[in-house]
């Protein structure tokens, strides 16, 4: 189980393939998350019900009573991951979050004690079990109905583009729209800017600002029809946000920047496509939180190299 967020469940993906796969037997895999999240993992072959929940593990509580687990690998451990064990009452496997470690890395600046990439944390969870990385990344199914063509594109973008997730759940990890409109300017190829609709008007602005050879997505289509359209990209440019997950999933060239938050956190790209660069901030306060949230006000975080990610775009 894991009950947010987009890219967290992404990179949950190569241990729910691993259970599928490598337990002995026919093996039954269900996979709890909270309902708005539930287009992520739909069309995974690899589970076979998604049960979901609103706010309360409660809703749920006579369908997890119904169902004989052998097992529940808590990859949260949160409130709601430990109602769920003592609903289902069988062996559980949870995910050690290193919180002191964040803790000491986040305040003193330094690697004092490991962390580990979650997804690595993930398989050391179930190693018990037997089951290991298979080396093949993460799992991203776009549903058939959700594919998008890039004929919905200007004709100009057809021989190739760049996708930019403009995105990001916290202001510290996002670049400033000024900085965005020169970064446009530096690219010499087509930019299809990708988000959710809390950044349609950035995107717009964006658009505006630089010119035909930005198009705006934000806002305009789901989650999935948003991966399929980043799917046809040569490269992807992302901040540290659900998208980057989605572009390391389906193999593509990931260009991402660090601001308030950094790769050491955790969550960088997991066996994203070749060529893939992870790009940071020069400044000396980073990570300035666990979440990007805080810490990040004086602007050092936004020291980054502009032309360097232009440079990769080629």
């Amino acid at each position: 189980m894991r009950f947010s967020s987009i890219g967290d469940i992404v990179l949950t993906t190569p241990i729910i393939r691993g259970l599928k796969e490598q337990l002995e037997g026919e093996v039954h895999v269900d996979f709890i998350t909270k309902a708005k999240y539930a287009s992520i993992v739909e069309s995974n072959p690899f589970i076979d019900r998604v049960i979901t929940i609103e706010n309360k593990v409660s809703e749920v509580t006579v369908e997890l009573e119904s169902t004989p687990y052998d097992y529940v690998v808590d990859l949260h451990n949160n409130i709601r991951s430990r109602q769920v064990k003592s609903i289902v009452k069988t062996l559980s496997f949870t995910i050690d979050k290193r919180n002191l470690a964040k803790w000491v890395y986040i305040n003193l600046k330094k690697l004092h004690l490991p962390i580990g990439h979650f997804t690595a944390r993930c398989f050391q969870t179930v190693q018990a079990l037997g089951v290991e990385d298979d080396g093949n990344g993460l799992d991203f199914f776009i549903p058939d109905d959700q594919a998008v063509s890039a004929n919905i594109l200007p004709a100009h973008f057809h021989s190739g583009f760049v996708a930019y997730a403009i995105g990001g759940l916290e202001a510290g990890k996002i670049l400033p729209t000024r900085m965005i409109i020169e970064l446009c300017r530096e690219i010499k190829k087509p930019i299809v800017l990708l988000g959710g609709p809390e950044d349609k008007g950035r995107g717009e602005e964006i658009a505006a600002a630089v010119g035909e050879s930005v198009w705006n997505s934000c806002g305009s289509f789901s989650l999935n029809k948003s991966a399929s359209l980043l799917s046809l990209a040569s490269c992807v440019i992302t901040h540290d946000t659900g998208l980057m997950h989605i572009a390391s999933a389906l193999k593509k060239k990931v260009i991402s920047l660090w601001l308030a938050t950094t790769p050491e956190i955790g969550f960088a790209p997991w066996q994203p496509g070749e060529g893939s660069v992870m790009i940071e901030a020069d400044c000396k306060k980073r990570p300035t939180s666990k979440l990007g949230n805080r810490g990040f006000e004086d602007g050092c975080v936004y020291n980054i190299d502009l032309q360097k990610i232009a440079r990769h775009c080629t």
